[in-house]
């Protein structure tokens, strides 16, 4: 939850225009009156009533009193706001709570509250204040929905200030205002063994002494509770000292997103659209691979990847873990489509780094781009894509139901290059494409005798 910093709006009684905001913030009514006051002093004075004149005068000057009272009110208000969530998945609600306090010494008239909100998140509220004590105050909430990714604004607040005869209304802003994440619709995935282990950390080759060799190899000196079994007896020998073998260091294991950002590479748009299910897609496995103790990193087609990121990507299972996943989801909040046409910067990422898990999510694939994929395979121990092909979606029955080749000739290729390859129907679900990328990725290594379950 986010809180508004608190402020005060209240007349600008040194701004010379003001009187003149005053007439301008006229209503209906108080212009109506206005007129038929101007209207009977003529009257009056063509026909030479002396007592319309007088009615006149008080149609005319009513208006006018009402719109330099409120001018001249000295309102003294603080509003906040607060939002529960701040960060919400798409197509799920948020609840905005906005306080009104009156720090005045006087009691305020009627209030009119209006927040400002972006037309995706909803219509813009508005609520009706009575008068306010002393000191009091005022609570009021409304809940906004979005199906669409991104960072909305939300404010400043607005307040209406109205005379009891409803002849003038002024508008007062606050300065502060908060923001809205929507970020992708996360959907929990099952462990499978896509890169030969269920958690993130390896074993077998993915275990290594702190210095690898007999006689690289640094021991230190003994400590009370070490195992006996581990002393090194040569470098005991040589320093006089009981001396002990370092304890193997686990290395974690490692986790690369692809999603391709293309524009060139999708022909739909929408919620529902082939673009939004690879994006969730991505923030799905991101979140899981956290969960499980990866280090992961988010890359694109044009080679970017989270602010803050290190080389190696965000360690899991760790205390930070929460807050990296909640940058790459903002991250993936407000990707939008890319002008590029390759994926060739995503490349030099990979090849730039260690082998681990590559999971990647792609739109239509050309020739030359399946290729560059292919070399993508070489640096690492484990190859997933999901094709979609965004013609199909456009063909196909939202359920899902329509046929998908996983990209034809392009499938064949990847697959060729050790890639482990799932099409994706429209309307798929992501649990159910990760279990048969989990399925073939098994039958692979099976059929070539290959490296475990992974």
């Amino acid at each position: 939850m986010t809180t508004a910093g608190s402020v005060r709006a209240e007349g600008d009684h040194s701004d010379r225009g003001g009187l003149r905001t005053a007439l301008a913030g006229l209503t209906t009514r108080g212009r109506s009156f206005l007129a038929a006051g101007a209207a009977a002093a003529v009257c009056a004075y063509v026909l030479g009533q002396s007592d319309l004149l007088r009615v006149g005068l008080l149609l005319a000057v009513l208006p006018l009193l009402c719109a330099g009272v409120l001018y001249r009110t000295r309102y003294r208000v603080a509003g906040s706001r607060r939002l529960s969530p701040s960060r919400v998945p798409a197509g799920s609600e948020s609840r905005v709570h906005l306080r009104m306090d009156n720090v005045s010494r006087m009691p305020t008239g009627l209030l009119m509250l209006q927040d400002r909100v972006p037309y995706v998140l909803g219509p813009r509220p508005r609520f009706v204040l009575d008068r306010v004590e002393a000191g009091g105050r005022r609570e009021v909430s409304y809940r906004v929905r979005s199906d669409l990714r991104g960072r909305y604004p939300l404010g400043p607040l607005q307040l209406r200030l109205s005379d009891p005869f409803g002849m003038c209304e002024l508008t007062r802003s606050f300065s502060t205002h908060d923001t809205l994440t929507v970020i992708p619709r996360v959907e929990p995935l099952p462990p499978v063994r896509l890169s030969g282990e269920a958690r993130g950390h390896g074993d077998g080759r993915q275990r290594s002494l702190a210095l690898a060799g007999e006689d690289d190899l640094i021991p230190r000196g003994y400590r009370y509770g070490d195992d006996l079994r581990r002393v090194h007896w040569r470098s005991t020998a040589r320093y006089g000292e009981l001396m002990v073998r370092r304890e193997e260091q686990p290395q974690r294991a490692r986790c690369s997103v692809l999603l391709d950002t293309r524009a060139i590479a999708y022909d739909d748009a929408g919620p529902d659209s082939a673009f939004e299910w690879a994006v969730s897609g991505a923030a799905s496995v991101l979140t899981h691979m956290l969960e499980r103790g990866f280090s992961v990193r988010l890359l694109t087609d044009t080679g970017t990847s989270v602010p803050g990121e290190g080389s190696d990507g965000f360690a899991g299972a760790s205390q930070g873990s929460a807050d990296a996943a909640g940058l790459m989801l903002d991250t993936l909040a407000v990707v939008d489509h890319s002008d590029g046409e390759g994926l060739s910067r995503a490349y030099d990422m990979v090849r730039g780094g260690s082998e681990g898990l590559l999971v990647a999510f792609l739109g239509d694939l050309d020739e030359e781009q399946a290729a560059v994929l292919a070399r993508m395979r070489q640096r690492s121990r484990g190859a997933v894509a999901f094709l979609l092909d965004s013609g199909a979606w456009l063909r196909e029955p939202p359920d899902g139901s329509g046929p998908s080749d996983g990209g034809g000739e392009r499938s064949r290729m990847l697959r060729e290059a050790g890639w482990t390859v799932v099409g994706v129907p429209r309307g798929a679900s992501l649990e159910e494409q990760w279990r048969l990328a989990d399925r073939e990725r098994s039958g692979l290594a099976a059929a070539s005798g290959g490296e475990g379950a992974g």
